[in-house]
């Protein structure tokens, strides 16, 4: 099993000397499609599966989710959480063997969401969830320091209910200079690169873990697709996700990191528990998040 680079104690003590003050922010991923990202002594959590809800639920069964990673991080210990996405119901996003630890050690932590979401939400997780912000698409939520934009998502179809809320959406999340978009699980769709190019986005997380019809499970973009997406958006970095998590549903990177170079597409590949800092000292990715004059008069900005 894949072990973190840095895990438990050593984890903890990575998040906590991050500097709170010199305007960077710092991104960890945390396995799947999970990133914790800390800004000025704020903390974001996108899409956390922090625990082994999936493994024992299909033991036994045609489609054993056999763990290839280790955790990095227990929820209940991971303290100075303002705010945690959750981009879909799938478990590996909304699980609450995760989302109520994490509540427990943050009192005051708010669930972004798809609108369309919050019933499952609310009983997946019960009372003692989080408290939900809903979200859709062309919608914007603020929670602290944080502004979340709905985008849509396609898993595998962009689905609607019965009031014209998208059940998948990814997140363009803006603070301070920066814009960071997570795309949630999604295929490539015709309006994904123009709801996106509204912002200078900073950091892109991608899904590379593709869609193969025989996992008999809703899919993603592949590593090709991801770059080519990173570099559609014009992101000046992208992080890969969604793989080394379940034995039947990966992927490596090689046809991503390949791709990316072809392009000239600047990106990283994580370890489980490493940490990145972009800022406009360490990083030539820091740019002006505000959407520019001809977007706001395409009435893209809501």
């Amino acid at each position: 099993m894949i072990v973190p680079c840095q895990k438990d104690d050593s984890l903890l003590a990575d998040i906590a000397s991050a500097d709170p003050v010199s305007g960077a922010f710092h991104v960890w991923w945390l396995g799947q499609s999970g990133f914790l990202i800390k800004w000025r002594g704020h903390g974001l959590l996108f899409d956390p599966y922090l625990s082994d809800s999936l493994t024992r639920k299909y033991d036994g069964t045609e489609r054993p989710h056999v763990r290839m990673t280790e955790r990095a991080i227990d929820p209940l210990r991971l303290r100075g959480i303002d705010v945690v996405t959750s981009s879909h119901n799938h478990t590996d996003h909304l699980d609450a063997e995760t989302l109520l630890p994490l509540k427990a050690a943050n009192p005051n932590l708010k669930l972004v969401l798809p609108e369309a979401n919050v019933d499952f939400a609310r009983k997946r997780l019960g009372p003692s969830g989080p408290e939900m912000v809903p979200l859709d698409v062309g919608t914007f939520a603020e929670v602290g320091p944080f502004t979340f934009h709905g985008i849509t998502a396609a898993h595998n179809d962009i689905e609607r209910d019965e009031n014209g809320h998208s059940r998948f959406l990814g997140f363009v999340v803006t603070f301070g200079d920066f814009a960071v978009f997570h795309s949630g699980d999604t295929l490539w769709h015709e309006t994904l690169v123009k709801e996106v190019r509204r912002w200078p986005i900073n950091l892109a997380l991608l899904p590379i873990n593709g869609n193969r019809p025989e996992r008999g499970v809703a899919g993603n973009l592949d590593g090709f697709q991801a770059a080519v997406l990173a570099k559609a958006i014009s992101a000046a970095l992208v992080i890969p996700c969604h793989y080394q998590m379940f034995e039947f549903n990966t992927e490596e990177p090689d046809e991503f990191t390949q791709t990316c170079e072809r392009l000239g597409q600047r990106y990283l590949v994580l370890q489980c528990g490493e940490r990145h800092v972009l800022g406009h000292l360490t990083d030539p990715s820091a740019g002006d998040a505000r959407p520019t004059e001809p977007n706001r008069e395409q009435g893209w900005w809501v």
